[in-house]
């Protein structure tokens, strides 16, 4: 696999971030400051992937001198630029125009960078309003993009919307991504599962996933990893760590568990005459295969930013 970089350019509070990436649930991060200066700041996750978080939010004279003499380090060799819009920010002419100053970075630097683009903040537009705000919001960003091709996302730190956000940029990183889900198919056809879920240990994140009965919730995914992330943060608060969970109902019995040392899998069962000890020992048999195929696929994953 080629050698990767990610940059992120994030919006002026640092929740689409913090939210995610660092141990905050979307009220804790009402008690972040204000961004000061550009505050640079790296991620790791999927064991070898860096992501670089730089939050310029507000800062007028440190952003222009980004732009101005740092951008060939800074934009060289950069695989995903994601770019955070406020999307009730007071000044969108000067947002569209540092956005237009890094999209000429990336052209003459990085050519090939995938960019996406989360309108942020959805939740402070009413309701009825918000799908129209966004539409035009993501017309106005893809004109000014040209001539890159970018993907947009609505975004709030208070609903799914960010975890399908980050999600979807995660799984575009993922080498060999369509052979992952190959593997995860099999397991859940193997196992008789309804659904197979992986997710990325340290943000819970969703990497790929395996259906063979449909849903009526497309946001599933989401919700749960906002759920887990959140029960996680309180079993650290408690001093313990969150390992495995099984959840029974009549409908169901949802498995989450650690899977390989980069990952979490949720393998959700409706069959009764299938007992939990044997979908748990199939997990358990199922760790060692994904475990080498990970590995092999993320290596060579690295930040060169």
């Amino acid at each position: 696999s080629a050698s990767m970089s990610s940059h992120c350019r994030s919006c002026p509070s640092a929740g689409p971030s913090a939210s995610v990436f660092a141990n905050y649930i979307a009220r804790d991060t009402q008690r972040l400051g204000a961004t000061i200066d550009v505050e640079h700041s790296h991620v790791k996750f999927l064991g070898n992937l860096v992501l670089n978080l730089w939050d310029c939010g507000g800062q007028e004279a440190f952003m222009e001198n980004y732009l101005e003499s740092q951008k060939d380090h800074i934009f060289s060799n950069v695989a995903v630029l994601i770019y955070v819009f406020d999307v009730v920010s007071k000044d969108s002419a000067r947002d569209l125009e540092y956005f237009a100053g890094i999209k000429r970075a990336i052209v003459a630097n990085s050519n090939s960078a995938r960019v996406f683009c989360l309108v942020h903040k959805m939740d402070l537009v009413q309701e009825e309003n918000r799908e129209t705000t966004f539409l035009a919001k993501e017309a106005e960003l893809r004109q000014a993009a040209e001539p890159l091709d970018i993907t947009c996302f609505r975004t709030s730190i208070w609903d799914e919307t960010l975890y399908k956000a980050w999600s979807a940029i995660v799984y575009s990183l993922i080498p060999n991504v369509n052979t992952l889900e190959h593997n995860l198919s099999s397991f859940a056809k193997i196992t008789d599962a309804d659904e197979v879920v992986l997710f990325e240990r340290a943000t819970f994140l969703v990497i790929s996933s395996a259906t063979q009965r449909a849903h009526h919730d497309i946001h599933r995914h989401e919700k749960i990893s906002n759920i887990i992330k959140q029960f996680k943060l309180s079993c650290t608060k408690a001093v313990s760590s969150f390992q495995s969970m099984e959840v029974l109902n009549s409908n169901f019995t949802a498995f989450i568990d650690t899977f390989t040392s980069n990952t979490y899998v949720m393998v959700i069962m409706s069959d009764k005459s299938i007992q939990s000890a044997a979908t748990r020992m199939n997990i358990a048999a199922a760790r060692k295969h994904f475990e080498r195929f990970i590995q092999e696929s993320s290596c060579g994953m690295s930040s060169v930013l």
